[in-house]
């Protein structure tokens, strides 16, 4: 069995921010699953805020039986460019809290990472040197990134449904 974990924070005022990009891919996949041939996933977008998803991580995982190795978590990326795919296995949080509760909680940083770019164009990178990382990653997707992001969730998973095939 594989868990797959979008990262997020919950309620309608959160829904379209750059933060939540993991939960959109997670819808996505609810989507264009086969249940019958897909039984083997379970697809999470943990009820906490971002930086607590450590502890619902641990206790779906618990509750499955699911070996961490077999732990996709999808989260945001600042430090990649906007639509950027990148897959990591094993690797440090980077800074990102969501990532690092759960690191935290698992004891183990022995899991896949889909990190999805979100870093700002220069003109918009000046703003988020203004209002700071926080605010930035909370702000909602700009009109033209929201146009572009329906192929960026489309590839992203594309990209998973590959790499969870044996």
């Amino acid at each position: 069995m594989i868990l797959i974990v979008g990262l997020g924070n919950p309620g309608k005022k959160y829904t379209k921010t750059r933060h939540n990009v993991g939960f959109r891919i997670i819808d996505a996949l609810e989507k264009s699953f086969d249940s019958a041939q897909d039984k083997k996933v379970v697809l999470l977008k943990p009820d906490t805020f971002m930086n607590n998803s450590g502890k619902a991580v641990r206790e779906t995982l618990t509750y499955y039986k699911v070996p961490t190795r077999n732990l996709c978590v999808i989260h945001d990326e600042i430090d990649l460019p906007f639509g950027t795919i990148r897959i990591s296995k094993n690797s440090s949080s980077a800074g990102h809290k969501g990532v690092q509760s759960i690191i935290d909680e698992l004891k183990t940083k022995n899991f896949t990472r889909v990190r999805i770019g979100i870093r700002p164009e220069p003109k918009i990178q000046s703003q988020k040197s203004k209002i700071g990382t926080t605010n930035f990653v909370l702000k909602n997707f700009t009109k033209g990134e929201e146009k572009q992001l329906k192929v960026i969730v489309d590839q992203a998973t594309e990209t998973i449904k590959k790499e969870l095939r044996p």
